[in-house]
């Protein structure tokens, strides 16, 4: 499935095991059972209860100590979880999983809360679902957009 029915994202994750069928001579054809699996695959696709997904990212952040308070605030309003903190002379090393939509703008955020004195580094980490407040707004957005095309 090419699209999503919640967002029209990428289904991925998912796997389908078709256990009987049979064929006629007269009726069945390439494309019959292709407009079989497709149906079956929606049909069960809707029951399963699909969630959306987010890219979350590992970011390392290296401010000073003053500092540091200021920025694990942020890091929570950005709905992060620092799962470390350790310090490194006069600076901390703040260690936090942060969904990637939370991140955009972030150096310019950072150099404000630390006066040009922090720096970060950010990689992809895992997916995890978003929160069901999230998803539900992402569905309504898609569903709007469609409504409107």
């Amino acid at each position: 499935m090419c699209r999503g029915s919640l967002i029209g994202h990428p289904v991925e994750n998912i796997r389908v095991v078709i256990t009987d069928g049979a064929s006629h001579a007269v009726d069945s054809s390439e494309l019959a059972f292709k407009l079989a699996a497709i149906y079956a695959f929606r049909k069960c696709y809707e029951a399963t209860r699909p969630v959306i997904l987010e890219p979350v990212m590992l970011v390392e952040l290296k401010v000073p100590i003053e500092f540091q308070g200021t920025v694990a605030g942020d890091i929570n309003k950005r709905k992060g979880v620092i799962v470390g903190n350790d310090q490194d002379g006069d600076d901390s090393v703040i260690t936090a999983h942060v969904p990637l939509n939370n991140m955009f703008g972030y150096s310019t955020a950072l150099r404000s809360m630390t006066q040009g004195k922090g720096e970060f580094t950010m990689e992809y980490k895992e997916h995890l679902r978003v929160s069901h407040d999230v998803q539900m707004q992402l569905v309504n957005n898609y569903k709007g957009s469609k409504v409107a095309e």
